[in-house]
C-alpha cells in the first residue's frame, strides 16, 4: 500500500488503497477527515491552537481552525462531500509538566480542533488525546481506520 507522510504543519488527502501517515505527535493534533462514500481521506498535522503565538503565520496547516479549514477544501476539491464528512483526532499530549496551564499547548490544541470542527459542522466520531505520551497515526482511506501507535502502550484502533 502507498503510504504518504504528514509532517509538522502539512496536510494531504488520499484516496483508497492509500494510508496517510504522521510521526511523532506530541502535543501537535493529527486531525483525520474521512468521507466514506468516496473513500477519501484528509490529514493536517497541528502544531498550534492559533495564529496569535507563532512568528510565521502564512502555512494554515500550522493551526487548529485554518487547519481544519484548509483540509476541508483541498477534501471536496479531491470529490468529497462536507455532508458526509466525519472526524478523528489524535495527540494533544501534555510532554513536559510546566505548572502553568497557559503552557498546556497539547490541552489547547484539542480544545482548539473541536472548537474548528464543530464550526465547520464536521462531526468528531474518535479520539485518542491527552495523556504524557506521543504518538504515530496511521490513516486507512480504504475504511476510514484511525491507528493509533505508541511506545509502551498497545496500538489503538479507532
Amino acid at each position: 500500500m502507498d503510504k504518504i507522510a504528514v509532517g509538522i504543519g502539512e496536510g494531504k488527502t488520499a484516496a483508497d488503497p492509500q494510508i496517510l501517515i504522521s510521526y511523532a505527535l506530541g502535543s501537535c493534533v493529527g486531525v483525520c477527515l474521512y468521507d466514506s462514500g468516496k473513500k477519501i481521506a484528509g490529514m493536517a498535522h497541528i502544531v498550534l491552537p492559533g495564529k496569535l503565538s507563532a512568528v510565521n503565520r502564512e502555512n494554515p496547516f500550522k493551526f487548529a481552525d485554518e487547519g481544519v479549514r484548509e483540509l476541508l477544501c483541498r477534501m471536496e476539491r479531491a470529490g468529497a462531500a462536507r455532508m458526509r464528512i466525519t472526524a478523528k483526532i489524535a495527540g494533544g499530549a501534555r510532554m513536559f509538566e510546566t505548572g502553568s496551564g497557559q503552557w498546556e499547548i497539547g490541552e489547547q490544541n484539542v480544545a482548539a480542533v473541536k472548537l474548528a470542527l464543530a464550526e465547520e459542522g464536521i462531526r468528531l466520531v474518535a479520539e485518542d488525546t491527552g495523556n504524557h505520551y506521543g504518538r504515530t497515526i496511521l490513516f486507512f482511506a480504504g475504511d476510514g481506520k484511525l491507528e493509533v501507535r505508541t511506545v509502551r502502550h498497545e496500538t489503538i484502533v479507532l
